[in-house]
């Protein structure tokens, strides 16, 4: 069944009072919370100026769909076909501002037809607000923590998916995105697309090097530290760090450097900083690197765990 634009979109945007009585709510009440921050973040608006490029002539148009995306995420939901459970809420038509939302085959075909630019515009968008919110809080140092996270598909054919490292679903296709996350506020600063075949530190560099440009352009007066895991210890991401000037704690693969063994077992006296942990420093470097970083070693006590039989419970002999 078609439906005329006039049909379609609201004009409703007032807040509703909300008053604490004894009367009918729908499921997704909540969502009224998210109304006024919508409005005053000019999301709609914004999104538009993403898709402009793309000639349509749909009703609902990409700005649309990608704000219904972002409430079904809100809603806890992730297959397109959820939608159905809210279809005929009000509350949720008068947050997107329509009168009639769109089936999940309409869904589909407006995505299938969004283009490279309209991603990075997207992504810019997405940057700008973090960028906002970090400019009317009195931060002067943020740390850049960049992870990826595997995310697993039940299709086969869906597009940019590879069969990977998938601990959960082995032999699953799934994407392998590189998330750029601020630790002190929990925000997701950029995202890197990948699919689920690759290494962590595949495309890395050029990446992380992008983030900390963007932030240092936006807000010069930002100290800017970075945090890694050890599937990025290289010599050209801590080179490039260190000729950046940025600070950086960096988790080093122990199993790759039998040095650091052998280091480990020769050290005899360690600082201890609690009755559980303990730690010693020195300066070290791989032997195909130019330059001698600070490395730091720590230790945890734990009990000693036997594997054998025990014969009564009352006498477990301890270490």
């Amino acid at each position: 069944m078609k439906y005329s634009k006039s049909e379609i979109m609201s004009r409703a945007y007032k807040i509703p009072d909300l008053k604490f009585e004894d009367q009918n709510l729908t499921s997704f009440a909540g969502l009224i919370i998210f109304q006024p921050m919508m409005l005053g973040l000019e999301i709609k608006n914004r999104l538009f100026h993403c898709f402009r490029h793309l000639k349509t002539s749909r009703i609902f148009g990409h700005h649309v769909i990608t704000m219904l995306l972002i409430v079904h995420l809100l809603l806890g939901y992730r297959r397109l076909r959820d939608s159905s459970y809210y279809q005929d809420d009000p509350m949720v038509k008068r947050l997107l501002g329509l009168n009639q939302l769109p089936d999940p085959s309409t869904i589909s075909r407006a995505l299938s037809s969004i283009d490279g630019m309209s991603i990075v515009r997207v992504r810019g968008l997405c940057r700008s607000l973090v960028i906002e919110r970090l400019k009317k809080v009195t931060i002067y140092r943020v740390t850049l923590d960049f992870d990826g996270s595997v995310f697993s598909t039940q299709s086969r054919t869906t597009e940019g998916t590879a069969i990977g490292y998938n601990r959960k679903k082995k032999g699953a296709h799934s994407y392998y995105p590189l998330f750029c996350t601020l630790a002190q506020t929990g925000q997701v600063f950029d995202v890197y697309h990948r699919p689920g075949n690759v290494h962590d530190s595949h495309g890395a560099r050029e990446f992380i090097l992008a983030c900390i440009k963007i932030l240092k352009q936006e807000l010069p007066w930002l100290k800017i530290e970075v945090r890694m895991d050890s599937a990025f210890f290289s010599d050209e991401i801590v080179s490039a760090l260190d000729a950046m000037g940025i600070e950086f704690t960096l988790s080093v693969p122990f199993e790759r450097f039998g040095e650091l063994k052998k280091r480990i077992q020769a050290r005899a006296r360690w600082r201890s900083m609690d009755a559980t942990w303990s730690f010693f420093e020195c300066a070290w470097k791989p032997k195909k690197w130019k330059k001698v970083y600070r490395f730091l070693f720590i230790r945890q006590r734990c009990p000693l765990i036997r594997k054998e039989p025990i014969q009564l419970d009352r006498f477990i002999p301890y270490e």
